[in-house]
């Protein structure tokens, strides 16, 4: 079943008098389960797309379906409750919440949902074990590395054990050491929970992890690879 459905998909932005297309006619299904890489140039139009994967963008024309939903008839409260339960974000900052600790950042999109204190740590610690950070939960960011400050938001990604992870050139900020040990734990999401996680990266060996290639370039697909 596809998780994901975008049909004829145009983005158009203007930049004074002129417009030009980030997304030109693009269409693409991923079905639950997969594991996808999306590659590209800067400007290829892979952000743009991941934007609208994630319901911070809309398309000027075309249709996004979410989990069998109409992303594009939502109201901004309705997205925002698609964000918390339908969809996990992992950015290349971080974006942790530095003066809190790493399980505050994790409970973080359970208060959203309304769970209750005592649930919500034992929910926190228990996706910060899968992380292997058991130890590491009073730990502020900044008493972390940048590969344990990933997990976190990695925890904190899949609290809510929403079917899609998007993940943004989640291992742009870190060594290669630490790239492999944040992308074997994308493996097992996964594989073990399966998770259908769509991952924008320009590094070919980042890509290798990936079941599937995804090529963007001027605002089309230019290819599309399963292995």
């Amino acid at each position: 079943m596809n998780l994901i459905e975008v049909k004829n998909a145009i983005k158009t932005y203007q930049t004074g008098e002129d417009s030009f297309n980030a997304l030109n006619n693009v269409s693409l299904n991923i079905s639950e389960g997969e594991f996808v890489a999306i590659m590209g140039a800067s400007g290829s139009g892979k952000s743009t797309f991941m934007n609208i994967l994630g319901t911070l963008d809309k398309p000027n024309s075309g249709s996004y379906h979410l989990d069998g939903v109409n992303m594009l008839t939502l109201k901004a409260d309705e997205l925002a409750e698609v964000r918390n339960l339908k969809i996990g974000f992992v950015f290349q900052g971080f974006n942790l919440i530095s003066r809190t600790t790493a399980l505050e950042n994790v409970e973080l999109p359970m208060i959203y949902k309304g769970i209750p204190e005592e649930e919500r740590k034992q929910r926190a610690k228990d996706a910060l074990k899968i992380v292997g950070l058991e130890k590491r939960e009073d730990h502020m960011p900044n008493q972390m590395s940048g590969g344990q400050q990933q997990r976190v938001a990695i925890a904190r990604a899949i609290i809510n054990d929403p079917p899609l992870i998007l993940a943004d050139e989640p291992t742009g900020n870190l060594d290669t050491k630490t790239s492999i040990e944040v992308m074997e734990f994308f493996v097992k999401l996964n594989e073990n929970m399966g998770k259908t996680i769509v991952l924008v990266t320009h590094e070919p060996d980042i890509a290798e992890y990936c079941k599937r290639v995804v090529k963007f370039k001027d605002g089309n697909i230019i290819s599309d690879e399963v292995k």
